[in-house]
């Protein structure tokens, strides 16, 4: 009997040891250096020529301030890093003063190649069937010259061109399906352009003053519009517009007070999270009124302003430009509000991008 205990423990540990070594397999080593964590895109000063990208692990152990800078020493990111958008193994950097964009190696930020032909002063990308779409507003003088770049991913370079309504800024792809938001250049927009991929045709949606951001909900596109400022005369409210993707219709949008302007609007777990100034909102999908209590206050933090946001692995990312001439804040809370952890970035912390 004591030998057949001794043969089931034995059994029962060969048991344990194996399902720990298969789990060991199980786990995905990771792809470089920069893999597991976000990429903080940093714009630097408007023709100072310093954008940088700083890395933080998502465990918050490693933090690097200037990633990109590190690995390739001798290639500049360029002048005012924009926007930042993954494809496959590369990730595709949008520079608007250099009217560039670098191509590296997302994982390791090797620097692979930069596409320098066919860019106007370009905000933001969005990527489809092997072509990348970027925002252009040409000359921001000229309202009449803002147009889609249409990149071939294979070749690197532009192959033509959609001309669409002023000041394109924020850009998604659904369904082989472009949506671009029109902030307006230097003057308001109110518009959000659908664009076919196939055919480049292009219609128009009407929505609230100054869309600043979008979010997908199953088949429904959601507008943050932030409102014309208090010096724009009017100023107007701000509000959340609802568009149904099938009719390509306004379905329902609210006001804000006038007053306040919204903005960087995201979609988390049932929730939409935005804020205005320096404060934190979320309302759930089903809740047809605009809450008048934030989450928290990141003034105690000394932001004024929240300039870039985000949220991932159930953490609030907030991107603080500070002065906008010296080196920013990146600050980690809870999604009830609770700071978590802090850094010091690069000069305007523009957006966050997971890795």
């Amino acid at each position: 009997m004591m030998k057949l205990k001794k043969i089931g423990i034995l059994f029962i540990f060969s048991g344990l040891f194996l399902a720990s070594c298969t789990n060991d397999d199980d786990v995905s080593a990771p792809l470089g250096a920069y893999d597991n964590g976000v990429l903080i895109l940093n714009q630097g000063n408007f023709g100072g020529g310093n954008s940088s990208i700083s890395f933080w692990s998502n465990d918050f152990s490693t933090f690097e301030f200037n990633a990109f800078g590190s690995v390739n020493p001798s290639v500049p990111l360029g002048d005012t890093a924009q926007d930042l958008g993954f494809y496959g193994d590369k990730a595709y950097i949008v520079v608007n003063l250099s009217n560039t964009i670098q191509v590296v190696n997302r994982y390791t930020l090797e620097h692979l190649t930069t596409i320098i032909t066919g860019l106007s002063n370009p905000r933001y990308i969005a990527f489809s069937n092997g072509n990348a779409y970027v925002t252009n507003w040409g000359d921001a003088e000229n309202d009449e010259d803002d147009y889609i770049a249409v990149v071939n991913l294979t070749t690197n370079t532009v192959t033509t061109t959609i001309p669409v309504a002023e000041g394109p800024e924020r850009i998604l792809e659904y369904n082989n399906k472009l949506y671009v938001a029109h902030m307006g250049g230097y003057n308001f927009g109110n518009t959000i352009s659908v664009i076919q991929t196939g055919s480049n045709a292009v219609t128009s949606i009407e929505v609230g003053d100054v869309p600043n951001s979008m979010v997908l909900v199953n088949n429904d596109l959601y507008v943050l519009c932030g409102g014309k400022p208090s010096w724009a005369e009017p100023e107007t409210s701000g509000s959340l517009v609802k568009i149904n993707l099938s009719t390509n219709t306004v379905t329902a949008a609210l006001p804000f007070l006038l007053g306040n302007h919204p903005s960087n609007l995201i979609f988390h777990d049932n929730k939409f999270y935005y804020t205005v100034d320096s404060n934190v909102f979320s309302k759930t999908i089903e809740v047809n009124t605009i809450p008048s209590t934030p989450i928290f206050s990141t003034t105690q933090q000394g932001v004024y302003g929240v300039y870039s946001f985000a949220i991932a692995n159930n953490k609030i990312y907030v991107g603080d430009a500070a002065d906008y001439n010296s080196n920013g804040k990146v600050y980690i809370y809870s999604l009830t509000g609770t700071l978590e952890n802090q850094e010091t970035v690069g000069v305007i912390p523009g957006g966050f991008y997971f890795n």
